[in-house]
């Protein structure tokens, strides 16, 4: 122990680590560098590291570097780290939802979280000030997802088509529909009819493409987004039945979409 602490060997690690590009690190990676050294002795350089703010536990095992430029709030990003953790973790993922919208340009409420989703139940991931919400999605459409360039590497993001998809979907979780309608307004010039296809809708519950339509055609100005909708859904023969718009709202005494099939049981007011 001694001799991994006097000579800071482990910080001389991590600092080469930083110099790599690297922000993340896992405990195994540290032992199989340090053969020599006790695990006792590793663990409790580890933590020394951790009281000193030089390091951070993200997840049991699994650790980020951080460097000068965050020392102040003592933690990165998720952005930075999210696809190691998951990679980490071993599961597959993408940053979906609000923090997929504020990526493709609909920055008009910034999150104050972030939100992933991925194929099992995740718990939620709060640290030093940082709220990473899981979303659990049975299967994942990688060919909906995409790749973006970050300083740290890159990260799997949903594409703008289905980022929307996944708002109208959630909507109940992340704010209501009222947020969701206002955000997709914003991302809608992201969205290409050309990519409102087969593929698109498979993964897509019946009920989430009739609200999505009626969101595309009633308010955000976008009928070539619906009719490329209805149009592929058709094709599929996908069915529509009366559905409540808000999730779980009253259903009685409320207009009815008669091409969408959906009763109009709350009021959406677009945010400018």
């Amino acid at each position: 122990m001694d001799q991994l602490l006097s000579k800071n060997y482990l910080l001389s690690w991590i600092e080469k680590q930083q110099s790599l590009g690297k922000y993340v690190f896992s405990l195994e990676q540290v032992k199989k560098d340090f053969p020599g050294q006790s695990e006792e002795a590793i663990i409790f350089a580890v933590f020394r590291l951790t009281r000193k703010n030089r390091i951070v536990s993200i997840y049991k095992g699994f650790y980020l570097i951080v460097p000068p430029e965050y020392a102040a709030r003592g933690i990165l990003p998720p952005i930075t780290f999210i696809d190691d953790l998951m990679s980490f973790i071993g599961k597959p993922y993408y940053v979906g939802l609000l923090s997929a919208a504020a990526l493709h340009g609909a920055a008009h409420q910034q999150p104050q979280e972030f939100f992933v989703v991925t194929s099992t139940k995740q718990l939620t991931t709060r640290k030093k000030g940082i709220k990473i919400n899981y979303f659990t999605k049975r299967t994942i459409p990688v060919n909906l997802v995409e790749k973006r360039k970050t300083e740290s590497g890159y990260v799997n993001v949903s594409t703008a088509e289905l980022t929307a998809a996944d708002l109208v979907y959630y909507h109940n979780r992340i704010g209501g529909l009222n947020r969701v309608c206002t955000i997709i307004n914003e991302l809608a010039e992201s969205i290409s009819p050309k990519k409102i296809n087969k593929d698109f809708i498979e993964g897509l519950s019946t009920t989430t493409i009739q609200r999505l339509g009626i969101i595309f055609e009633k308010y955000v100005n976008r009928p070539d987004l619906a009719q490329k909708l209805i149009e592929v859904s058709q094709s599929k023969k996908r069915k529509f039945y009366i559905q409540p718009f808000k999730a779980g709202g009253e259903k009685k005494g409320y207009e009815i979409d008669e091409k969408w099939k959906i009763i109009l049981n709350t009021t959406i007011d677009i945010e400018e």
